[in-house]
């Protein structure tokens, strides 16, 4: 008798050990995250690409399913999360400015799912939404101080997206600023994309054409803050000897290596590691409403180590501080 009550007890834990292991194995099957780029593509060598890199990194962290969509039309925004929300997905990742209302509209009718919104301020909280958001007037002031330290004409320019959007127009506000810091007297070409934001990031001819005028003028350092349109500033400034580019976002050393010959760093965001660290949250049930503050900083100078003297680091630093302490006067524009 005590043996067969031993034997029902072991088959009852053996039991029990199975079907917990293939709970938590279900689980981590049916954990969804969704990614909806803003118009473009994915692989588009700068944002969108950045933040469906982190999705991955997660993803091979946590083992969960994982799917993007690209948007073709700024139209389309809705029907695109809607998508994942109809498919059941935990997470869904917008990418840029442009999706934030679609993003909280889709959050108010789903409080089950976490939505992280990136580049999306959050003017007030709303439950389920993270906006991850960073201070690209910091990363810009690095560019415009690296660009003023480095400058033979005393010219410098940016070509940018469409002023449509805050985060572009902060990266120009620091770049003047960092820039003017160094040097009051410099002269600095910045250049908006005239069209809406279903153009102004996937248009590298109009960002070429426009660094190339800006070339003409003098300028011997282009800042690029534009995504698809911003890799075609890049590419132009490539091609001209003796001339200094900087990228914008990600590393884009690592991305765009045919501007390699004049990309001396970046002004960055670190949007894949603020991904990650979100989609985390989210999988463990601590998932944060409101802005999330995700770092700035200069990518590495790559090729280009060599010439970033102890004197332009120590500017560098010092640049940092007064930032930090309100010390450096930005434009509103």
């Amino acid at each position: 008798m005590k043996k067969n009550l031993f034997a029902i007890l072991a088959l009852l834990m053996v039991a029990s050990l199975v079907l917990g292991a293939c709970a938590t194995k279900e689980t981590a099957k049916t954990f969804k995250v969704g990614l909806v780029t803003d118009v473009g593509v994915v692989d588009d060598k700068n944002f969108n690409q950045a933040t469906w890199e982190g999705v991955l990194a997660a993803q091979k962290e946590l083992n969960f399913d994982a799917k993007y969509i690209e948007t073709k039309d700024a139209k389309d925004y809705d029907a695109n999360i809607q998508l994942f929300i109809d498919e059941g997905y935990d997470v869904i990742v917008t990418v840029g400015f442009a999706l934030g209302e679609a993003t909280i509209n889709a959050a108010k009718a789903n409080p089950g799912i976490a939505f992280i919104g990136v580049d999306q301020f959050q003017g007030e909280e709303v439950p389920g939404v993270a906006g991850l958001v960073f201070d690209e007037a910091l990363s810009g002031v690095l560019a415009g101080v690296l660009a003023a330290e480095l400058t033979e004409s005393n010219t410098i320019a940016a070509v940018l997206g469409t002023d449509l959007v805050p985060p572009v127009v902060n990266y120009n506000r620091g770049y003047i600023g960092g820039a003017k810091w160094v040097n009051p007297e410099i002269n600095i070409i910045s250049t908006y994309h005239p069209g809406g934001m279903d153009v102004a990031f996937t248009d590298p001819e109009w960002g070429a054409s426009t660094a190339k005028q800006a070339i003409e003028q003098g300028a011997d350092i282009v800042f690029a803050a534009a995504g698809n349109t911003g890799n075609g500033a890049l590419i132009e400034t490539a091609q001209h000897d003796g001339l200094y580019c900087i990228g914008v976002d990600t590393d884009q050393w690592l991305t765009v290596p045919e501007a390699h010959k004049c990309l001396i760093s970046s002004a960055t965001k670190d949007i894949s590691l603020s991904v990650v660290e979100l989609i985390k949250l989210a999988y463990e049930g601590k998932f944060p409403s409101g802005n999330y503050v995700g770092g700035s900083s200069l990518a590495p100078f790559h090729d280009f180590e060599s010439m970033i003297t102890d004197e332009i680091r120590t500017k560098l630093n010092e640049a940092l501080e007064a930032y930090k302490a309100d010390k450096i006067e930005l434009p509103e524009k």
